[in-house]
C-alpha cells in the first residue's frame, strides 16, 4: 500500500482548480505578524455544491533545518447548500478561502493542503524567508 503522502497531488493552480494557492509575502521580519490567504480555483472556480466541494484546508509552517511540519490553521467548509428538503435546497454554501495570521522566527516553507469530496488531497508549498 502507498504512503499518505503519496496521495496528495499537485499541479499548476492557473490550470487546475483544487491546488490550494497560498497568497503570503515571500519575505517577513522575525517575530512580526503577517497574512496567509489560501484560496481554491483563483484562475478556475472551484463549484461549491452538495455533490461537489472542498471540505477543508490545512496551513502548516515547514522551518528549514527541522524534521516537521508545525500545523498552524484548518478551516472547515461545512455549509453546500444540503438541507432537509434535498441537495442544493438551502441557499447556503461556504466560500472556500481561509485567511491566517501567523509569525516565525525563522525561513521555512508553508504547505497548504485541500480535500475535494470527489478528486481527493491536493497540495501546494510557498517558501517563506525570515530576515532577523
Amino acid at each position: 500500500m502507498s504512503e499518505f503522502g503519496e496521495r496528495f497531488q499537485s499541479a499548476d493552480w492557473k490550470s487546475e482548480k483544487h491546488v490550494p494557492v497560498i497568497d503570503a509575502p515571500e519575505e517577513v521580519k522575525a517575530g512580526e505578524i503577517f497574512d496567509v490567504r489560501i484560496t481554491l480555483g483563483k484562475e478556475v472556480a472551484h463549484p461549491n455544491e452538495t455533490a461537489h466541494h472542498i471540505r477543508w484546508v490545512d496551513v502548516h509552517f515547514h522551518p528549514d533545518g527541522t524534521k516537521f511540519p508545525i500545523q498552524v490553521a484548518r478551516a472547515e467548509f461545512a455549509a453546500h447548500g444540503a438541507a432537509p428538503d434535498g441537495p442544493d435546497s438551502s441557499g447556503v454554501y461556504a466560500h472556500h478561502e481561509a485567511v491566517v495570521q501567523m509569525k516565525a522566527e525563522q525561513s521555512g516553507t508553508l504547505l497548504a493542503a485541500s480535500y475535494c469530496n470527489i478528486h481527493g488531497l491536493w497540495e501546494n508549498t510557498k517558501k517563506i524567508t525570515v530576515n532577523k
